[in-house]
C-alpha cells in the first residue's frame, strides 16, 4: 500500500460511542479495573508486572477462573502500566499508584478515552508479532548461560512480523473502506493472506504460494484472537477441526463416523476464518495511518472548508463517499449561499476543473430548488452556463433559454474531460462516447474547433474507446488537428 495516493475515506462512528466501546472492550475494562484495585501493597517485578504471588488476587479481582486466569491479568496488568493508568513510584521497592491517566476513564473527553485506547492497542499489537511462548522458550540459548533468543533457530524476524502484520491489517482496512469491498462484512482469512502473498495477477497460484498462505493464516489466527479482547476486530477463528490430523479430518469427513456435529463442509469458508473490523477499529487504523503517514481521509473532514476544497478534495472518491461528504458539507450552510459558494469554486481552465464541475453538478442535485437564483446568475457565464441550463431543465424551471451549438459541444467536451478523470476508460464512459458519435453525424468535424483546454486529450480518448476502427480513426484525425489549433 502506497503512503503517496489517497485512501478511500472512512466513515467513522461519533467519538463518543468510539469512546464507549473502548471502555467496555475486555482489555481495557480490565485494566482499569485492576488500575482501581491497586494498592500500597500491590508488588511489582522488575519489569513492571504483577509478582507472581499477587496474580491469583488479580485474576479473582477480574472474575477470572481456570487454567489462563493467571496469564489473562497478567496481560491486563500490562496493559494497565503501559497506558498510564498505572505508575510504578519506587521501582527498587516495586511499588505502584493510581496513574494520572486513570481519572479521564471517568472524567476525560472522549477523545482522552480513545487516546488511553490506542495505547493499549500499540501493547496488543506488539504482543501480537510475538512466537508462542513455548517456541520462544526453545529459542533461548540457556546452555550458553546467556538466556539470549536465538532467531535463526525461531525463524522469526521481529520487524519482518511487524511489517506483515502492519500489511495485513492495511489491506483489512482498505478492503473494509472501499466501496467495492465488503463494507462491515468480514472478510474470509484464506482471502487476507492471500492478499499479502499472491500477486494480483496471478491466475493460478503455485504450491509453494498455497502452502505459505496456509501457513500466514495459521499465523494470522493465533493474533487475530489475541487483538479480539482490545476491540480491533470481530473474529470467527479458524475451526480447529481444520488442524487436526489427516486421519481424523478423514474421520470427521465421513458421514458414517460423523460425531454429535454432524459431517464436516469442507466447503464453508467461513471455517476457514472470518475477520471484520469494528468501527473502533476503523478508527485506530486509521490514527495508525495517519501517524506513518499515509493519506486517509474521514468522510467529514472537509465540512468546514470551503467550496474549493470539497469539490478539489472529493475528485478521487467514489459515488457513495463523494455523496455522503458534500451531504454533511451541506447541512452546514444555506442552500442558497452554498450552491453560489459551489459555482464560483466550479470555474477554471486548469486539468481538474472538468471535474470540478462535475462534482458541483453533483452537489446542486442536493440542494434541490432553492439553487435556482443561483444557477440563473450564470447563464451567461462560458463555462458554468451549460451546466446551469441542463440543472435547471432538469429541475422543471420555467423560461430556461436554448443554448448556442457552441456551448453544447463545450459541454460534452467538459462532460467526457470530468468521466475521464473520475473514471478512467469505464464501460460508461465508453457507452458514453458511442453515442455521442451515433447521435450527432459530423461530430468530429465540429468537436475539434472547441475552444476547451482538453478537446484534444478528449478527442484521443474517443479515438481510444470507440470500438468501431472507423469512427476511432475520424476521433484520432480530429484529436490531431484540435493540438495543432492549438499550437501543441
Amino acid at each position: 500500500m502506497s503512503d503517496s495516493s489517497p485512501l478511500p475515506p472512512v466513515r467513522l462512528t461519533d467519538e463518543a460511542e468510539l469512546a464507549r466501546a473502548a471502555l467496555s472492550t475486555p482489555l481495557l475494562s480490565r485494566a482499569a479495573r485492576l488500575a482501581r484495585w491497586a494498592g500500597p501493597e500491590t508488588r511489582v517485578d522488575a519489569g513492571g508486572g504483577l509478582v507472581e504471588e499477587q496474580l491469583p488476587a488479580a485474576a479473582e479481582v477480574l472474575g477470572l477462573t481456570g487454567d489462563d486466569a493467571a496469564a489473562y491479568a497478567s496481560e491486563a496488568w500490562r496493559i494497565a502500566v503501559d497506558t498510564g493508568l498505572v505508575e510504578i513510584t519506587d521501582e527498587e521497592s516495586g511499588t505502584v499508584a493510581a496513574g494520572e491517566d486513570l481519572a479521564l476513564l471517568t472524567g476525560g473527553s472522549p477523545h482522552d478515552v480513545l487516546g488511553i485506547w490506542l495505547g493499549a492497542l500499540e501493547t496488543v499489537l506488539a504482543d501480537a508479532g510475538v512466537p508462542d511462548l513455548d517456541d520462544l522458550v526453545d529459542a533461548m540459548d540457556l546452555e550458553n548461560g546467556g538466556g539470549e533468543i536465538d532467531f535463526s533457530q525461531l525463524d522469526w524476524d521481529p520487524e519482518a512480523e511487524a511489517e506483515f502484520l502492519d500489511g495485513v491489517l492495511g489491506n483489512l482496512y482498505l478492503l473494509s473502506v472501499s466501496e467495492d469491498g465488503p463494507g462491515e462484512g468480514p472478510v474470509p482469512l484464506p482471502a487476507l493472506a492471500a492478499s499479502m502473498i499472491v500477486p494480483g495477477d496471478m491466475a493460478e497460484p503455485s504450491n509453494d504460494m498455497l502452502e505459505q498462505v496456509s501457513d500466514a493464516m495459521m499465523r494470522l489466527d493465533d493474533q487475530f484472537r489475541l487483538l479480539e479482547p482490545v476491540g480491533l476486530v470481530a473474529y470467527q477463528p479458524v475451526d480447529e477441526a481444520l488442524m487436526a490430523d489427516a486421519d481424523d479430518d478423514a474421520d470427521a469427513a465421513d458421514p458414517g463416523n460423523a460425531g454429535p456435529a454432524g459431517p464436516v463442509d469442507d466447503t464453508d469458508v467461513s471455517r476457514y476464518g472470518m475477520v471484520r473490523l469494528t468501527p473502533l477499529g476503523l478508527y485506530g487504523l486509521r490514527a495508525r495511518l495517519l501517524e506513518a503517514g499515509f493519506d486517509a481521509p474521514a468522510v467529514g473532514d472537509l465540512a468546514d472548508k470551503g467550496a474549493d476544497a470539497l469539490l478539489d478534495g472529493t475528485a478521487a472518491y467514489g459515488p457513495r463517499a463523494v455523496r455522503a461528504e458534500t451531504e454533511q458539507w451541506l447541512s452546514r450552510r444555506e442552500p442558497l449561499t452554498a450552491a453560489r459558494e459551489l459555482l464560483a469554486a466550479a470555474r477554471g481552465s486548469d486539468p481538474g476543473a472538468p471535474l470540478r464541475r462535475l462534482r458541483c453538478q453533483e452537489a446542486l442535485s442536493l440542494v434541490g430548488r432553492a439553487a435556482e437564483p443561483a444557477l440563473r446568475e450564470v447563464l451567461g457565464d462560458a463555462e458554468l452556463g451549460g451546466l446551469a441550463r441542463v440543472w435547471l431543465t432538469e429541475h422543471g424551471a420555467a423560461d430556461v433559454p436554448a443554448p448556442s451549438e457552441a456551448m453544447i459541444f463545450w459541454l460534452t467536451i467538459d462532460t467526457v474531460a470530468a468521466q475521464l478523470a473520475a473514471e478512467g476508460n469505464s464501460e460508461e464512459l465508453q457507452a458514453l462516447v458511442e453515442g455521442l458519435a451515433a447521435q450527432h453525424d459530423g461530430f468530429f468535424a465540429a468537436a475539434w474547433r472547441v475552444e476547451h483546454p482538453a478537446t484534444a486529450d478528449v478527442l484521443e480518448a474517443m479515438g481510444r474507446l470507440h470500438p468501431d476502427k472507423k469512427v476511432a480513426k475520424e476521433a484520432r484525425k480530429a484529436a490531431f488537428k484540435a493540438r495543432s489549433a492549438q499550437g501543441g
